[in-house]
Formats: structure tokens, C-alpha cells, sequence
């Protein structure tokens, strides 16, 4: 990692995939990533882990299983560990996002996207 300023406009700008995060730091052994995500993802939970997202772009909606959280940019929401959820996003969003270092983005380690740094 760097000890350099981060700007996570230009790491995003690197890449056109969705929903395939990209590590850019760590931080007590936590995974920093920027993510462009569109469409709806699939239902998932962490057992052992809240899941943390923070809009730097566009509206996303976390589904739940009993409401709906819409995020604008700036605003973030942290699902708590064990609780279902969905997000979507009907046009493209940017991401922040903050996992234990390993933790897979579905919960199970056999459907997660593959974390990459850049």
C-alpha cells in the first residue's frame, strides 16, 4: 500500500466492471475498496462481520427484508452482521466500502467476486 494521498475518483477511473471491489488501502487489517456497482446484486448476509457502504456517487438502495435504505452521495449505512440484504442500483453507483481483510463481499467464499488491488 502507499503513504501517499488516495484519490478514489482516479482509482475508479481505472477500471468499468461492476460489482467487483477494488482494494485501494488498509486499515486495521480491513480491506478499503471503491466499487462501481449497477443492477441489483444478490441476496447475501455476513455471519461473523457488518458490511459497511459509503455512496461517493449516484443512489443506491439496500434492500432489506423488512424496509428499504436509499443512500445519496455522502451518506453511508452499516448492515449489521447476520442481516439480510440486497444492493441495487438502478444507474451506476461508486462505493466505498470497509471489510475485514479475507471477508468475501456475499458472506460465502464460493460466490463472492474476487478482490483485487489497485
Amino acid at each position: 500500500m502507499t503513504n501517499d494521498a488516495i484519490n478514489l475518483e482516479q482509482k475508479l477511473s481505472t477500471f468499468k466492471e461492476h460489482w467487483s471491489p477494488k482494494i485501494v488501502s488498509q486499515f486495521n487489517e480491513c480491506d478499503v475498496m471503491v466499487v462501481k456497482a449497477k443492477g441489483e446484486f444478490n441476496w447475501h448476509h455476513h455471519d461473523e462481520t457488518d458490511d459497511f457502504f459509503l455512496v461517493l456517487k449516484g443512489t443506491l438502495r439496500i434492500e432489506l427484508r423488512d424496509r428499504d435504505v436509499v443512500l445519496q452521495p455522502g451518506e453511508l449505512f452499516i448492515v449489521p452482521k447476520g442481516v439480510d440484504h440486497r444492493p441495487v442500483a438502478e444507474e451506476e453507483v461508486h462505493l466505498l466500502l470497509i471489510e475485514p481483510k479475507g471477508v468475501p463481499n456475499t458472506g460465502d467464499a464460493e460466490t463472492a467476486a474476487a478482490k483485487m488491488s489497485i
